[in-house]
Parts: C-alpha cells; sequence; structure tokens
C-alpha cells in the first residue's frame, strides 16, 4: 500500500480526491428528490429546484406506463415532474404513493387525476 501511495504525483492524488468528490456530488443530487404534503399544499424537490405548490395549482397527477416519475399538470397549463415518486425503484410504493397524492388532489383542491 505505502508503494502505491509512494508513486502516485501529486496531480494523481487531486485527481482520485476530485472524483471522490464528484462522486459524492452526484450521489447528494440524487438523494434530493422528494415529494411533500401539507395542509396547505404540495412541495416538490427536484434535482436541482424546489418548488412550492397550492392544492388549487394541481389540475392532474398522472403516473402512465413507462413514465420515469410522476407529472403534475398544473393549473397554468405547464406540467411538473415530480421526481420523488418513481415506479423505477419499487413500482408498488410509486403506485401507492400517486395515488394517495391524487385522493390528497381531489380532496385539498380542485383538480382531476389519473394514474
Amino acid at each position: 500500500m505505502s508503494l502505491l501511495l509512494e508513486t502516485l504525483t501529486t496531480g494523481d492524488r487531486i485527481t482520485f480526491i476530485c472524483t471522490g468528490l464528484l462522486g459524492l456530488g452526484v450521489l447528494a443530487l440524487l438523494s434530493r428528490p422528494k415529494v411533500v404534503a401539507a395542509e396547505d399544499g404540495v412541495t416538490v424537490t427536484n434535482l436541482t429546484t424546489t418548488r412550492r405548490l397550492d392544492w388549487a395549482q394541481i389540475v392532474r397527477v398522472n403516473l402512465r406506463s413507462g413514465d420515469a416519475w410522476v407529472h403534475l399538470d398544473l393549473s397554468d397549463g405547464t406540467s411538473l415532474p415530480a421526481m420523488g415518486i418513481q415506479p423505477g425503484i419499487a413500482r408498488d410504493r410509486a403506485i401507492a404513493d400517486a395515488r394517495a397524492l391524487r385522493a390528497l388532489v381531489e380532496a385539498h383542491g380542485t383538480g382531476h387525476s389519473a394514474t
């Protein structure tokens, strides 16, 4: 082990450290996505952004076959990906979470939802 450390140049060591930090940064980004429902709305955290929505802003909750994650159709005509609900990780859990979010949208908002 010490022979390997002796043969590494300063540049090699910096490269190893930077590669490790880059890997940790990617893992930190991948661990961020979540969807948090509260009495007054939903907070959607994706890789680099967080958006707070009132219930009335959500028109539809979509999780179609083949989708990588849930999409929220919004009252302004746009769609917001909700990467915190991903069927690729745990399909049954994602379907249950999408249905629960749909029920909350229907109970609190004015939207219509489809899973």
